[in-house]
């Protein structure tokens, strides 16, 4: 029963050695779908990756041997060893997902602030005639950003909607458009 256990623990140790080897010469590839078919390996926690698989079954391997030195009967290591297989896959699994979220590019787009709604910090003059600033979210993060309108002054604390983004960090706005209810009047 033992080489049944040191058999997993080569297997899996092996293509995890193998991979982390192919990734540090650069032959790993960044396949969106780094699962059997399951998604983006950002989404989720990917448990059918080739990377948990391998690391569940390496650890498979070793949890059942050790179960078996500390004189365990068959049954009890193969449920160490199973254990041991599930705390790796998860464990890998979570790393790999929080690794590719690090990938994914944050940097800030101006574009990205047009459609959003804002709120006024400094006043902003009317018809183009100077800046004003505005604090809007973006891409989950506060921005302050210059903001200029085409209409009337804008002043502090009023919501307003960015219609275009121009310059390196200036935005258009118009006062946020008042939303009514069904049954809510405008008088």
């Amino acid at each position: 029963m033992t080489s049944f256990f040191w058999i997993c623990l080569l297997l899996g140790g092996g293509v995890v050695v193998l991979q982390l080897g192919a990734s540090l010469l650069g032959l790993h590839h960044d396949a969106p779908h780094d699962t059997f078919g399951h998604g983006p390996a950002s989404e989720g926690l990917q448990l059918l990756s080739v990377r948990a698989l391998s690391a569940g079954v390496a650890f498979f391997g070793l949890g059942g041997l050790a179960a078996l030195r500390s004189g365990m009967p068959f049954a009890v290591a193969l449920g160490a060893g199973l254990a041991a297989a599930a705390v790796a896959a998860v464990g890998v699994a979570f790393l790999l997902r929080s690794m590719k979220r690090l990938e994914g590019d944050q940097s800030f787009v101006l574009k990205n602030t047009v459609g959003l709604s804002g709120d006024v910090y400094l006043s902003i003059p009317a018809r183009r005639s100077g800046t004003g600033k505005i604090h809007l979210t973006v891409q989950q993060r506060v921005m302050e950003l210059d903001a200029i309108t085409p209409e009337h002054d804008i002043a502090t604390g009023t919501r307003v909607l960015v219609i275009d983004a121009i310059a390196p960090a200036t935005v258009i706005v118009v006062p946020q458009p008042l939303i009514l209810k069904e049954g809510d009047s405008d008088d």
